[in-house]
């Protein structure tokens, strides 16, 4: 089996319950045993909340519950607007964990445990729940094993969940460490962290990470054009079908 595969909802669909079958258990952070057969669902989400929402509605049919780490300071996505703050309450609602990634390269390494503090404080105003885990966006080679906590909370890179347990990623659009049924970890049945990035993850079946990229381009372009013809009287009256979209779209919910 190779690093590059079809990554759609449906084969991320095949893969839980290829594990669920292989006799892993999904647990979270706080529970996972690295000597037992625990895994542990991560989702980064560095570009679309919209993605992570229906990931987290399969799982939600699957009956399983995973960790959503989400960024404050993006130029992707923003958690306080009407639809980013909908997409985190849809998340909490449907079971799921919500996290903070963390990009640390915004700070200097003085800074790092304050701006932690600081950004928690604001995801736990978005969320009304504690925030319990952080994972670390694009982590420097200095926080991979870091033993430390950040801010007093607990990190995806500690050695627990890090190096005593398996650790997969798709990062890139490709798994960077083998396809999860291929290492070794998981063919002896010890706890795996399954890291996953929702963009990668869609109803189309992109096997070019780029093409796939692309596509979230146009969308957002699409998307920004609709708010400028919602927000901007000129706008709307020179692009009226963007108008005729978004009423559509209303009475179809």
């Amino acid at each position: 089996m190779t690093n590059r595969t079809s990554f759609s909802l449906k084969e991320y669909e095949k893969l839980i319950n290829g594990l669920l079958e292989r006799g892993y258990e999904v647990r979270d952070f706080s529970e996972a045993v690295p000597t037992q057969s625990h895994l542990v669902l991560r989702h980064d989400i560095d570009m679309s909340l919209q993605a992570a929402v229906k990931i987290a509605r399969l799982e939600d049919r699957l009956g399983i519950a995973a960790h959503y780490f989400v960024l404050l300071r993006t130029e992707f996505y923003n958690i306080f607007s009407k639809n980013g703050l909908h997409a985190i309450e849809d998340i909490l609602r449907l079971g799921h964990k919500v996290g903070l990634h963390f990009d640390t390269s915004l700070y200097t390494n003085e800074e790092l445990e304050n701006a932690a503090e600081w950004e928690i404080g604001c995801l736990q105003c978005v969320t009304g729940r504690e925030v319990e885990m952080v994972s670390f966006h694009r982590p420097a080679k200095s926080l991979l094993g870091r033993k430390e906590p950040i801010a007093g909370r607990c990190h995806s890179y500690q050695p627990k969940f890090f190096k005593k347990m398996a650790y997969c990623s798709d990062s890139r659009g490709y798994w960077r460490y083998g396809h999860p049924y291929s290492l070794e970890a998981v063919k002896a049945g010890r706890g795996l962290q399954l890291l996953t990035h929702p963009i990668w993850w869609t109803e189309n079946d992109y096997t070019d990470p780029v093409s796939r990229l692309n596509q979230f381009a146009n969308d957002r372009h699409l998307s920004m054009q609709k708010e400028l013809a919602r927000n901007c009287e000129p706008y709307g009256h020179a692009y009226p079908n963007f108008l005729n979209i978004e009423k559509q779209k209303t009475s179809i919910e």
